[in-house]
């Protein structure tokens, strides 16, 4: 009978203490983030010619309800490329994530890419829709097209599928797996299949990660006289911290 009251005291004890700790959760939570990368890949795609990009943003989150909203820029080469002009692709964000049942998650809402100063016709600028749901360290994704992407035509519609999970190996090591295809609506050969193997390492003071990452495609290039292919097989390193 002791032990039994000893084993209740000790639970009650934990859950109070899990409660207390909910309770001290911020109502309104900020935080800003800074990376500086080897190269910049989207979907598997360079976005700055296989060359470094320096990246940042800021988020919101109101704890309570889930909602959150946040921003991120980030230094690109690809518009000039494509005959347009810009120098930085600036990310607009809004959703809510959540629990569907315990342990499995949501997350909902809108992205919207703006590349200032872009020139390009059709614009460059594009509106994506989201859904994710994720149980345990994986997850899967859809992001769908309101607009066109990207710049090609005719291509409102257009989906992207990711796969992955991210995995805890060690304390601050983690493995991130990932696999996506982007359907380009109208435009098969634009189409393609992207994957990443990674690993991140949580330092304290700021974070880093390396990874493989590589598509299936060769339609994506860069400007003459290189004529490189913006999507091949390479390894991506970054540092960055958030605070």
């Amino acid at each position: 009978m002791k032990k039994i009251i000893l084993a209740s005291a000790v639970f009650a004890a934990f859950a109070g203490s899990m409660a207390y700790a909910e309770e001290q959760k911020p109502e309104h939570e900020v935080s800003f983030n800074a990376t500086l990368i080897s190269d910049y890949r989207y979907r598997g795609i360079s976005q700055t010619r296989l060359q470094p990009a320096l990246q940042g943003g800021a988020d919101y989150t109101h704890n309570p309800s889930g909602f959150y909203l946040g921003t991120w820029l980030s230094t690109i080469k690809w518009t000039k490329d494509a005959g347009g002009g810009g120098d930085v692709e600036w990310d607009i964000y809004g959703g809510k994530r959540g629990e569907i049942v315990p342990g499995v998650s949501y997350d909902v809402g809108v992205l919207n890419y703006v590349y200032p100063s872009n020139g390009l016709n059709p614009s460059a600028n594009t509106s994506e829709i989201y859904g994710q749901v994720g149980y345990g360290p994986a997850y899967i994704k859809y992001s769908h097209s309101l607009t066109n992407l990207f710049g090609f035509a005719d291509s409102k519609g257009s989906g992207y599928l990711d796969i992955g999970a991210n995995v805890d190996v060690a304390e601050g090591l983690q493995l991130n797996l990932h696999a996506g295809h982007q359907r380009v609506k109208n435009n098969g050969a634009a189409s393609y299949t992207d994957w990443k193997v990674g690993l991140t390492k949580d330092f304290g003071v700021v974070s880093g990660a390396i990874a493989l990452v590589g598509t299936d495609t060769k339609t994506y290039v860069g400007p003459a006289p290189d004529n490189k292919n913006l999507g091949k097989n390479a390894l991506v390193v970054s540092i960055g911290k958030t605070f």
